[in-house]
């Protein structure tokens, strides 16, 4: 191992990532399956934004949240698919130290955005439900906006700290980083210092995000579940929980794997590194591989729309 990897530094100008330790000769056939998922993510996001843009009909609150969505997944999946390929095609893990710092806020930022989408779609959800007559009134483009600007601006800000923290810890073990990406926790392990703060404030973060919005999230389906079951007919409460079934999938695809790959590497000590390593990479690709997929199979309207675009095309 060259001494840069080994000797005692404080502000390293670069990080190796290994990839997934433990598993380096499997990387190329790892690799298959990303891509795929990945082909599939862009291709269905990119559909999604084409097919709304297109259709006036589509123009509401639930698909501009759809494709601030479908946004959210591309920039996720692309902020680090490209540098794990490099590494498990061309075994180039070097990345620079603020190239690595910008990797992890994008790749948190834009976690703590998609939740912040999922409350703002539960509740277009619990008002078009409960509110079907308020529903244009209370969710004007005006409203939809401002809900949009809060998401991305606590996304954006609630990051910003763990940032400012990572650039003032000590680097004196290594800059070797057994990952495939510049992953906030495995970065901190690396510090030398006390990173006490640090870690008090990623679980203040996850609690803040997930935590809430997963409350915010139970509470709007409460009422909402209140509402269909008060419906006078079976055929009424059908429609009425299909339209959030959607929403429901897209919901357990994206908190299930995020909280257990988080909790997992806080609390999971006895669990092999490799593990944890392709949950974390998994969690990164599923959400927006199958999000397109979900909401193009569950929504009638960009069903319909999508069909006749290929129909069109056909003829």
């Amino acid at each position: 191992m060259s001494d840069s990897n080994t000797t005692d530094f404080t502000n390293p100008s670069t990080f190796i990532l290994l990839g997934i330790p433990g598993l380096e000769a499997a990387h190329v056939w790892i690799s298959i399956p990303f891509c795929t998922m990945y082909a599939i993510a862009v291709l269905g996001n990119f559909t999604i934004l084409f097919i709304v843009k297109m259709e006036p009909s589509l123009h509401g609150p639930m698909y501009y949240f759809l494709c601030m969505l479908a946004i959210t997944d591309l920039v996720l999946s692309t902020s680090t698919l490209p540098k794990m390929l490099s590494i498990y095609w061309f075994n180039s893990g070097e990345i620079s130290f603020s190239a690595c710092l910008t990797q992890m806020y994008f790749i948190h930022c834009f976690l703590a955005l998609e939740s912040g989408i999922f409350v703002a779609m539960a509740f277009d959800h619990y008002v078009a439900i409960c509110h079907p007559l308020r529903h244009s009134t209370i969710l004007t483009n005006h409203v939809v906006a401002k809900i949009s600007l809060a998401v991305v601006l606590r996304g954006g800000v609630i990051i910003l700290p763990s940032l400012l923290l990572a650039t003032w810890w000590p680097f004196c073990r290594t800059n070797i980083i057994p990952h495939s990406y510049c992953e906030y926790i495995a970065v901190v392990k690396l510090a030398c210092g006390d990173t006490r703060v640090s870690s008090y404030y990623g679980l203040f973060v996850l609690f803040c995000v997930m935590g809430l919005d997963m409350i915010f999230i139970a509470v709007s389906y409460t009422q909402i579940l209140r509402a269909v079951f008060s419906l006078p007919t079976k055929d009424a409460r059908l429609k009425a929980f299909g339209t959030c079934s959607s929403h429901l999938c897209a919901i357990l695809t994206f908190y299930i794997p995020a909280l257990f790959s988080s909790l997992a590497h806080r609390f999971g000590h006895n669990v092999p590194l490799h593990f944890h390593v392709l949950i974390a990479n998994v969690y990164l690709l599923v959400a927006p591989m199958l999000n397109p997929i979900i909401y193009g199979v569950r929504s009638k309207q960009i069903r319909d729309r999508l069909l006749r675009l290929f129909t069109h095309k056909g003829i």
